[in-house]
């Protein structure tokens, strides 16, 4: 249906950047969300930021003022760029997307990503 690639992870130091994208591919006629959430082992997957299709933003409290999301509408990508980063920022990060599909009349869909590792450590 909808297929969603994370590319951008990596290995970084605390305090340094990281910027991650994700495309989206399929059949798609529009999307409406797009975003980023994390998860550790352990850890119940958590929301870190997501922007609709009109720039509209939502920030998880323990990112706001270091990471900034944006999106490439006319490509069907999404990116978060990622500043500060700090030990607990480690964790796979996958990306979402939700939308319709063509043809139209299908259900709606809401994809994710197979995740990318974000490693902050000295």
């Amino acid at each position: 249906q909808v297929q969603l690639v994370e590319s951008g992870g990596g290995l970084v130091q605390p305090g340094g950047s990281l910027r991650l994208s994700c495309v989206a591919s399929g059949t798609i006629f529009s999307i409406s969300t797009m975003g980023w959430f994390r998860q550790t082992p352990g850890k119940q997957r958590e929301l870190v930021a997501v922007i609709t299709s009109a720039g509209s933003t939502v920030y998880a409290d323990f990112v706001k003022g270091r990471f900034t999301i944006s999106r490439d509408n006319a490509k069907n990508t999404v990116f978060l760029q990622m500043n500060g980063l700090k030990p607990e920022d480690t964790a796979v990060y996958y990306c979402n997307a939700k939308g319709i599909v063509q043809p139209k009349f299908l259900p709606g869909f809401d994809s994710w990503g197979q995740g990318t590792q974000v490693t902050v450590s000295s």
